[in-house]
């Protein structure tokens, strides 16, 4: 049978453990003498038997009375199987909320009859709606303490209902329940006369399984390329999990943001045969015909398929779980997929008020507070947008370490480096590859080709210290070059004069194909150029590849750019000697056997 992801959610203390506890215990699903023992649990510690007890396992949700962490049942029907996830509601565990939920393709929201619906009520639903999770049944719980009142029923429906309507989420059916009781949870409780919908059990078969992600156009982050020398094997097998569609032998491939493209030689699987096919879910390992250099973090799609986006800027629905506030003047790392991209926060559109909807104009994101934000990244990303695949349009945010917030991208927004993506993604498709690959290079040169570009105001004495480095590197036997940005725009570049100003094209591209053909050719290139700025630097990326450049600044910068690596006050075989040791930490320069 089909498997299908449920997730309880709902204000603290409104009942969700409850619900699953008795759906569990009156459909005979529990373990046996499972419900004996916890019964007898209680009594000899002089408790009341609660039916959360059979789920909440932790020895502090028990003793608090509520739930910590997310905890997972699996539970079957006649029509399919589930594993039913019991969400927390307490807001101080809000990340266990938003990481249980985001495994769900449907919900359950308990609201408490009694209480009414509460500040998480409405923060659930909102952060439900993110997530992308489209089919929802609200369970107002414990309508026996209200006397099973009708108007207190109908008075929740219509209050929710109108905040759902507002975040464009439709309920599939709101079902007045006594999970104490087990009043409609698999039968309809027949003491009252004017409600004979659903029960909880036949509400949670009416959810629709969600379409295939095999349907889905096909999305594999690369996790690695891995390379095998032992017995004379020279496969590179590009490594990653398919989010969605499906691949076999002989499929054409494009990787995004770089746009290079190839054929799937084989398929690879580990100690087991060898499949044709692989979909979504599967963990995939496959060779290419033509050996493209691609590294962790681009996006596999199948040509002829719709495409990704690709930008440096998205607009996003965001929420921040961080302990400080996400602040416009602070770098994060931004994780979509198998990417770690660093990433600032460019504007915010507006603060939403998760639980009213109410909006603001604000300079920074608090702890549990929800944003529409534009986040400028540092470097071109591949992705979707939620409408069209939740699983590669999802991302988090980390600081200092930790996961402090994520959400959605909402939409693409236009960056200053999208002529010159469409200028390397053609590039890309007509250039005429060497038969000695990137890889074979760098183990023949023992180095890996890179940009080194030191920058800083006229008198900084970045010449000297690129210098000193060339020839630091050059006496070590690797293969290095130094180049005075002047000598390109004065040289090669100046006969591009024309094409410049005709179609605009930047000095930062023209110096960055030149980087380009030294890097291919297994280089590491080192640039000096005066008080380069970030737009600069992008540009530069965009063409050679942000995970070939390196910034070294000397002395205080004059302008935004962001910097690998800054040096004041050394003499230049000092500095010199210390960039060395950048590369190597850094694996530009591989270390002796």
């Amino acid at each position: 049978m089909e498997q299908m992801n449920i997730v309880f959610t709902g204000h603290v203390d409104h009942g969700k453990s409850t619900v699953i506890g008795r759906l569990l215990a009156d459909t005979g699903s529990l373990p046996m003498g499972k419900l004996e023992q916890v019964r007898k649990n209680c009594l000899s510690n002089s408790r009341p038997f609660e039916y959360a007890f059979l789920i909440d396992a932790l020895k502090d949700e028990q003793a608090q009375g509520i739930t910590i962490d997310s905890a997972r049942v699996f539970f079957n029907t006649g029509k399919r199987n589930y594993i039913i996830i019991d969400a927390p509601g307490h807001i101080e565990f809000l990340k266990n909320m938003v990481t249980g939920a985001s495994r769900a393709e449907a919900a359950f929201l308990v609201i408490d009859a009694k209480e009414g619906v509460r500040e998480n009520s409405r923060r659930h639903g909102f952060l439900l709606s993110m997530l992308g999770i489209k089919q929802m049944i609200v369970l107002v719980n414990k309508m026996d303490l209200v006397g099973w009142n009708e108007a207190v029923y109908r008075r929740i429906v219509g209050e929710y209902s109108d905040f759902l309507k507002s975040i464009e989420l439709e309920p599939s059916g709101f079902i007045p329940i006594s999970a104490a009781k087990g009043a409609n949870i698999i039968e309809n409780y027949s003491e009252i006369s004017w409600y004979r919908g659903m029960t909880v059990l036949e509400g949670l078969d009416s959810f629709r399984k969600e379409e295939s992600l095999e349907n889905l156009p096909l999305r594999i982050p690369v996790q690695d390329v891995y390379k095998f020398t032992g017995d004379g094997d020279d496969r590179r097998i590009v490594a990653g999990t398919i989010e969605s569609g499906t691949i076999e032998a002989s499929q054409k491939l494009v990787f995004y943001p770089s746009g290079k493209r190839s054929r799937i030689n084989t398929i690879e699987a580990f100690n087991g045969g060898v499949p044709e096919r692989l979909s979504a879910g599967q963990a995939a390992g496959f060779t290419l015909e033509e050996q493209i250099y691609i590294r962790r973090g681009e996006l596999a799609t199948a040509e002829g398929q719709p495409e990704p986006f690709v930008s440096s800027r998205i607009r996003v629905a965001l929420f921040w779980l961080g302990r400080s506030p996400m602040v416009k003047d602070r770098s994060y790392l931004f994780k979509l997929g198998t990417g770690r991209i660093n990433v600032r926060l460019e504007e915010i559109i507006r603060l939403i008020d998760a639980s009213t909807l109410d909006s603001e104009v604000a300079s920074e994101v608090k702890r549990h507070e929800v944003a529409e934000c534009v986040l400028k990244l540092e470097k071109a990303a591949a992705f979707d947008i939620v409408e069209d695949n939740p699983s590669t349009s999802r991302f988090v945010i980390v600081d200092d370490y930790e996961i402090s917030g994520g959400g959605i991208i909402k939409e693409s927004l236009d960056d200053s480096h999208e002529a010159t993506r469409e200028h390397v993604w053609e590039r890309n498709f007509n250039w005429a590859r060497s038969e000695i690959s990137i890889e074979r290079r760098a183990e023949k040169y023992n180095q890996r080709p890179a940009l080194i570009v030191v920058t800083g105001s006229k008198d900084s004495g970045k010449k000297a210290i690129a210098r000193g480095l060339e020839n630091l590197l050059f006496e070590d036997g690797h293969i290095v070059n130094f180049v005075g940005i002047g000598s390109i725009l004065y040289g090669i570049a100046s006969e591009f004069k024309k094409e410049q100003d005709r179609f605009g094209l930047r000095p930062a591209r023209m110096i960055g194909e030149i980087s380009h053909l030294m890097l291919s050719a297994g280089l590491i290139l080192i640039l000096t150029a005066i008080d380069l700025t970030q737009e600069d630097l992008e540009e530069l990326q965009t063409v050679v590849g942000s995970g070939n450049v390196e910034i070294v600044q000397i002395g205080p910068a004059n302008t935004d750019i962001q910097w690998n690596m800054q040096l004041e006050g050394e003499n230049p075989e000092t500095a010199a000697m210390k960039i060395k040791s950048y590369l190597l930490e850094k694996g530009y320069l591989f270390k002796p056997w």
